[in-house]
């Protein structure tokens, strides 16, 4: 992670039309990554375009641990957060989250031939010598505690790009991420694969599916209130789709992105 930089107070679009802004995100494809000084990815793509539109084109793109990208927020080390975080009541008690900008499925990263036979949360419910790689902060997480796996069956990794040596080297079975980001951390290694099937989790009685947003601090509500119509806005135009289409989110993961509300997200129980 970069060092933390001066502390950033709420701002609004003026001044950050003639000062910039600063946002974070994680190193994780294809959510949000920076690679030689640029940033890449469903986040930031559409956080330049939707920014570009309201007139702010000077950004300073800081990278950080996924877990400390709300507390990083809240001590205002940057303006916003463009990870794809999902909206969950938790975050929202702590942030504030734009208008829904993506949404995907989850999925199992897990050695090739898939040795332990892992398809789902349950099968380490049934198999307590199995042990389930997680990024530290991540909402999988909260499923693993709805199926009640004990704490002595997870490994908190730092980022996702260590799950792949994780499961080489036997300190996991199985890697629980988004459906893309498994797909993403299979390709180029003969050593690890997909989980497939893969039974997706059920919480409260329905199948998980994410919804990423872009986070805020609650102090800054006037920059978010601009922010969600110029995204609004953007989302009406057919970029918008070919931006998340061309990082693997089909037309079903997008229509269910504008058809979600963040109200009712953070307000879920």
């Amino acid at each position: 992670a970069l060092a933390a930089g001066p502390a950033f107070a709420q701002g609004s679009v003026e001044d950050y039309q003639q000062n910039g802004i600063t946002i974070a995100t994680a190193n994780e494809i294809p959510y949000g990554w920076v690679e030689d000084g640029a940033a890449h990815g469903i986040a930031p793509d559409v956080a330049t375009a939707v920014l570009g539109t309201m007139g702010i084109d000077d950004i300073t793109w800081m990278v950080t641990d996924f877990g400390s990208l709300i507390p990083g927020l809240i001590a205002h080390r940057f303006d916003l957060v463009a990870a794809s975080q999902a909206v969950l009541p938790a975050r929202c008690e702590q942030v504030s989250f734009s208008k829904i900008n993506s949404s995907y499925g989850e999925g199992f990263l897990v050695a090739a031939g898939n040795p332990s036979d892992i398809h789902s949360y349950d099968d380490f419910i049934d198999h307590p010598e199995l042990k389930l790689g997680i990024v530290s902060g991540a909402d999988q997480l909260d499923f693993a505690h709805s199926y009640g796996i004990p704490e002595n069956q997870l490994v908190m990794l730092n980022a996702n790009a260590d799950a792949p040596s994780a499961l080489t080297a036997g300190r996991i079975d199985a890697y629980g991420a988004t459906g893309l980001t498994v797909v993403g951390l299979a390709e180029g290694y003969d050593r690890v694969e997909v989980a497939d099937p893969f039974v997706d989790p059920v919480v409260d009685g329905a199948e998980v599916r994410s919804f990423g947003a872009f986070t805020f601090s609650q102090d800054n509500q006037e920059f978010l209130d601009a922010y969600n119509a110029a995204l609004a806005d953007f989302q009406a135009t057919p970029e918008y789709r070919e931006i998340l289409e061309s990082y693997g989110l089909t037309d079903h993961d997008v229509d269910a992105a504008l058809a979600a509300s963040t109200a009712d997200l953070c307000a879920a129980q």
